[in-house]
């Protein structure tokens, strides 16, 4: 991890927290990045937008690519307060992203922000044989997790996500 790579993600949390400072607002958010000029930036809108697929990353995906005027982000790195899901890792595949730069990392959160029942990041990554991809992190792991309901944390089923 570089100090910019620390400030960019610096700027991810202080967007994440205008969803909210309690959990329970999930407080996620994204940054699209190239040559160290942001081109989007995003919260996670999936109650927001009643749109299951509202995830912070896929709406600054949707942003950068209407900013840029090409679906095409090669060169990007997408910065996320949270180790993105499978449907925005398979997002940023689909949008030829080079790097992502993740905070809390999945064993720092509670296991209802991941679908237990589906491949890791990881896996996904390495399933669509996705080498000029980068995924690191994380980056102010620690800082990010504060953001999220904790590994050990009693969280009400009902208002767990992926459940």
């Amino acid at each position: 991890m570089t100090d910019s790579d620390e400030n960019f993600m610096l700027q991810a949390i202080a967007l994440a927290k205008t969803k909210g400072t309690d959990p329970s607002d999930t407080p996620i958010a994204a940054i699209i990045v190239r040559n160290r000029v942001v081109i989007s930036t995003a919260v996670n809108e999936t109650a927001d937008n009643n749109d299951a697929t509202a995830h912070a990353e896929i709406v600054a995906i949707r942003r950068a690519g209407a900013a840029l005027g090409s679906a095409d982000l090669g060169d990007a790195t997408l910065y996320s307060t949270l180790q993105p899901c499978g449907m925005c890792s398979l997002a940023s595949i689909w949008a030829n992203i080079g790097r992502i730069v993740y905070g809390a990392a999945r064993n720092q959160v509670h296991e209802m922000y991941f679908e237990d029942r589906t491949l890791s990041t990881m896996d996904y990554i390495s399933d669509a044989y996705k080498d000029d991809l980068a995924l690191e992190g994380p980056c102010l792991g620690a800082e990010c997790a504060k953001l999220y309901y904790g590994p050990n944390d009693d969280v009400p089923e009902a208002k767990q996500a992926n459940k």
